[in-house]
């Protein structure tokens, strides 16, 4: 009887792990929306997220037009500026948001983020942006291909990809982001820009690891943050530590 033939070899080794979950070796930033803050005690609020150890606060800023709901504008903020020190975005959830951005730098925010979706110049709103005396960013809604911002990279500090459609606070995150993240974080090194990836939406002890190990490198939270039952110190720690053990 002839022997068995011999096994087949092993397959190559699979790359698709490293192409698909490009991580980053960026410093991971934990970035607070306000949206489940109290609003009547905001100053005290931000007080509070600055001492729990964050890296920056996001306002988001909604004009019930963009987005079907409504929410403040810079007088909120700058009356929320001499309670802490840490520095203020702007996700300007707005259509044609032009008009806002020196109002914005004014009120203390030193970073304001433009949808693509929002605007029909974009090229021309985020200069406008630096004019005003801020970092720029460029968010795109689920449903926008990174193709939409790819131009303006030379433009922009970070990206913002939407893990949820925007307007509400809670929402779930949509994990098929997490490809366009990837994807992105492919083409911004690739080509050797100095550009942060930030993900908002549903981020959350059971997603930061996904949004991360995808590329991403500031992780904004809202509810996760405020539902912990250990407290905002706890919860920004240990979304840090996650996303830090994907590297």
């Amino acid at each position: 009887m002839a022997p068995p033939p011999p096994p087949p070899p092993p397959p190559p080794p699979d790359d698709r792990t490293t192409a698909e979950r490009p991580g980053t070796d960026r410093p991971f930033e934990i970035v607070p929306s306000v949206l489940p803050a109290d609003f009547a005690t905001l100053g005290a609020e931000c007080a509070a997220l600055e001492a729990a150890g964050v890296d920056r606060i996001q306002f988001d800023i909604m004009d019930g037009r963009f987005v079907p709901n409504l929410t403040f504008g810079p007088d909120v903020v700058a009356a929320v500026r001499p309670h802490c020190s840490v520095r203020f975005e702007a996700h300007l959830m707005v259509h044609e948001p032009d008009w806002m951005f020196e109002p914005f730098v004014a009120a203390g925010c030193d970073l304001l983020i433009v949808h693509a979706e929002s605007v029909l110049h974009l090229h021309r709103a985020l200069g406008k942006v630096r004019e005003a005396g801020a970092a720029a960013a460029v968010a795109i809604c689920p449903a926008t291909p990174i193709s939409a911002v790819t131009h303006v990279l030379d433009l922009v500090d970070m990206v913002l990809v939407m893990t949820v459609n925007p307007g509400f606070g809670g929402q779930d995150y949509i994990a098929t982001m997490e490809p366009k993240i990837a994807e992105l974080r492919r083409h911004v090194d690739d080509h050797g820009l100095d550009v942060d990836i930030e993900v908002d939406g549903g981020i959350s002890s059971a997603t930061v690891a996904g949004a991360a190990s995808a590329g991403a490198n500031v992780l904004v939270a809202g509810s996760a943050l405020y539902r912990d039952s250990e407290g905002l110190a706890h919860a920004v720690s240990e979304l840090r530590s996650l996303a830090e053990q994907t590297r």
